[in-house]
């Protein structure tokens, strides 16, 4: 089944960059930001880790701790995150276990061809261990701010799977329209009636003939 807003976020107890063990447990107290990527060192997840590296700080003032995770092994994560100098921990998650709990090991196509792999997605957990905020199939540009955002309380819940419904489409269109005719309604002075002139021909008078 499925993860949603408001479930308990599944604990793990996984080795990460330097070696170490890190729970979901250990960091009661703490927001955790946990977003799944494909692969060390290709160009989305480049992008996506630098921008968590680069907002780091706005992220440690929300109290939110940043952990990445993907199905490579310890030495391409250290590698990864010496090259490109990350700032936080990233999860190995080898035999795919951490994924199958967030449900982010799914199929995926490329030219055609489908395969299984990690979709790229992102879980804010609260200090409690909820699920506060759920993202997937994540576009990299942007993403990054929605997550602060979401953290930082300007959103109320993040999920951006949940499509508008074509009841609420219609609604949409509905409104739309209405405004538009307003508008014109307003924008269309009615001009004042005139009356139309009756154009009057001078009357014929009779010529007198001049007697001789």
């Amino acid at each position: 089944m499925a993860l949603k807003i408001g479930d308990k976020a599944p604990n793990f107890n996984v080795t990460a960059t330097g070696g170490k063990k890190i729970s979901l447990s250990s960091l009661s107290g703490k927001k955790v930001v946990l977003y799944f990527y494909p692969k060390d060192d290709t160009s989305g997840c480049t992008m996506e880790a630098c921008d968590f590296r680069d907002s780091i700080a706005a992220f440690r003032n929300l109290n939110a701790i940043v952990l990445g995770v993907s199905k490579d092994d310890l030495k391409s994560h250290d590698k990864f995150r010496a090259k490109y100098s990350l700032p936080f921990d990233l999860l190995s998650d080898e035999d795919g276990s951490l994924c199958e709990d967030y449900g982010t090991w799914a199929e995926k196509s490329m030219y055609g061809r489908k395969y299984m792999g990690i979709e790229r997605a992102t879980f804010l957990i609260d200090e409690k261990g909820i699920i506060r905020g759920i993202w997937r199939k994540v576009s990299v540009p942007g993403h990054i701010d929605e997550v602060r955002a979401m953290i930082s309380g300007k959103n109320i819940a993040a999920n951006n799977n949940v499509k508008p419904t074509a009841k609420t489409k219609t609604a949409k269109v509905k409104s739309k329209a209405k405004k538009i005719a307003a508008k014109k309604l307003t924008s269309k002075k009615p001009k004042p009636k005139t009356k139309n002139k009756v154009k009057t021909k001078p009357a014929k008078t009779k010529s007198k003939r001049k007697r001789a």
